[in-house]
């Protein structure tokens, strides 16, 4: 109850007394506006001027496939099922196939109202990871008594994601690779270092790195030392696991409805409707698996803001050109930054590079518009070179952004609606490539109303801070932008605004 409370208390500040924080955002965006020349409306207005992105496709990589499965056809007309999905993305699709594993009898409807995996699902890095709190660092922040469970739950999550695309013949590259954590800078070595020592005190597998033996695993002269953490990432085709677990659905008996946006969520009695453009489909219980499009259920929408990530993709490597960065033991990378880059080698030894700047659009927008960000992509690629000044050269062949579900607390959240008949999870907040299917798995548990050691934690029981409406939420994420980008230019240290912040719970990050 007194965290309840001290949540409530928190937000109705941002409501009931917001002058003297917007007069100080206001400031602060002004400034952040000048030094990093950000418009406010998204617009591309040129292609990149980088010379490496001059052959890039505004595609994304892993979608321009021609293995991709064609379109199935929208709902036409009115029809029932016993568990209507919405969302054919990764949490939608582990939902489906997993409630016809649990009761192959059930009658499972999956609406989606693009094609399967053309959001976050498709467009993500690949990064398959183990956590389900989005790091070590914030489920130890914010669920420090149940860390433990947590991390057992979430190994056995990716035991089971790779033993199914074993068993199943997922054709996705899955390789557990581990992840490389890369300070770039001598304040980030040191905090890599510590981190290295807690980690372990919890049964982490990990190696503290120094310059030297961090750029032993992958050349790059801007490495100041690394945290090799070993066995809990995955690296994948995302596109193709999604593509896989379509495909496994189908064979199991799900009805696939793409093309197919739902409008509305009505109640009807003992049942649940979802209104959509060319029929009606009526279902005893319904999964809510939406990512960062605006939340179907209107209470939720304080609770989600969509932050716009890009991501590059070069063309393959030569042998000398992959012989120069190393990387044999193929990682995945990210760096320590506040504003930081995560990286990876393809199937075909391209490079993937993403990262870096998170943008939010006014009023929480997500149009397919914003999915190419010329001033980004240039700002990628220059960071790119500069990460590796030995592939000079080498060009991109795509570039593209997705919108991120981002919640206050950094990993995903769960509710029920409608008398226990609608179940929802949001906010993994990019990275949810794993943890979609443990989202799944207890949004079966809360429609079924089983009480599991899932359904238990205190992390399920819980939600995150809204965040606070227009124009102050808008200010607040580029105030923070601002903010976090010069702790990263001052030695990490963090300002008023962002000390403010982790006091209060608010969690902020790029």
């Amino acid at each position: 109850m007194g965290e309840a409370h001290s949540e409530q208390n928190f937000a109705a500040g941002w409501f009931s007394c917001p002058q003297a924080g917007q007069r100080l955002i206001a400031a602060n965006v002004r400034c952040w506006r000048a030094a990093r020349g950000v418009e406010d409306t998204g617009a591309v207005t040129a292609p990149p001027h980088h010379p490496a992105l001059r052959d890039a496709a505004p595609a994304v990589f892993w979608l321009d496939d021609p293995a991709g499965p064609p379109p199935l056809p929208h709902l036409a007309g009115n029809t029932t099922c016993d568990l209507a999905v919405v969302g054919a993305g990764f949490t939608g699709l582990w939902c489906a196939y997993l409630a016809k594993q649990r009761q192959p009898s059930l009658d499972v409807v999956v609406v989606e109202a693009r094609h399967t995996a053309a959001a976050a699902s498709g467009r993500n890095g690949g990064f398959c990871d183990a956590s389900l709190t989005h790091g070590f660092a914030n489920g130890l922040s914010r669920f420090p008594a149940e860390l433990t469970t947590l991390d057992r739950l979430g190994l056995e999550n990716l035991d089971a994601i790779e033993a199914t695309v074993r068993k199943q013949r997922i054709s996705c590259d899955m390789e557990r690779t581990g992840m490389l954590d890369v300070a770039v800078e001598p304040w980030q070595a040191e905090e890599v270092a510590e981190a290295a020592a807690v980690m372990r005190a919890h049964g982490y597998d990990v190696d503290a790195l120094d310059a030297g033996a961090v750029r032993a695993q992958v050349r790059s002269p801007t490495y100041a030392g690394g945290l090799w953490i070993h066995g809990r990432t995955a690296l994948l085709n995302p596109a193709r696991l999604a593509w896989g677990l379509r495909r496994l659905c189908l064979e199991a008996g799900v009805r696939i409805h793409e093309g197919t946006a739902v409008t509305g969520v009505q109640d009807s009695g003992e049942r649940v409707t979802l209104r959509t453009a060319h029929g009606e489909l009526v279902a005893w219980r319904v999964a809510l698996a939406t990512n960062a499009d605006r939340p179907l259920l209107v209470r939720l929408r304080p609770f989600v803001l969509p932050v716009y990530d890009y991501v590059l993709v070069t063309e393959p490597l030569t042998a000398a050109q992959l012989e120069s960065v190393g990387w044999a033991s193929r990682q995945g990378v990210g760096d320590s930054g506040n504003q930081f880059h995560y990286y990876r080698l393809t199937a075909d030894s391209r490079i993937l590079w993403g990262g870096y700047d998170a943008i939010y659009h006014y009023g929480n927008r997500v149009e397919s518009r914003l999915e190419q960000r010329p001033q980004t992509f240039d700002r990628l690629a220059g960071h790119f070179f500069t990460t590796f000044p030995q592939l000079e050269g080498v060009r991109f062949t795509h570039r593209w952004g997705g919108a991120i579900d981002t919640c206050s607390r950094f990993c995903a959240f769960w509710g029920t609606s409608h008398g226990g008949r609608v179940a929802y999870v949001l906010g993994h907040t990019g990275l949810g490539v794993g943890a979609s299917r443990f989202g799944a798995l207890v949004m079966l548990d809360l429609l079924a109303g089983r009480r599991t050691e899932r359904t238990a934690l205190r992390m399920v029981r819980t939600r995150p801070l809204p965040f606070p409406p227009e124009p102050l939420r808008s200010g607040v994420v580029q105030l923070t932008r601002w903010s976090l980008d010069r702790a990263d230019s001052r030695a990490g240290r963090r300002n008023l605004w962002l000390r403010a912040l982790d006091r209060a719970g608010l969690g902020f990050d790029s």
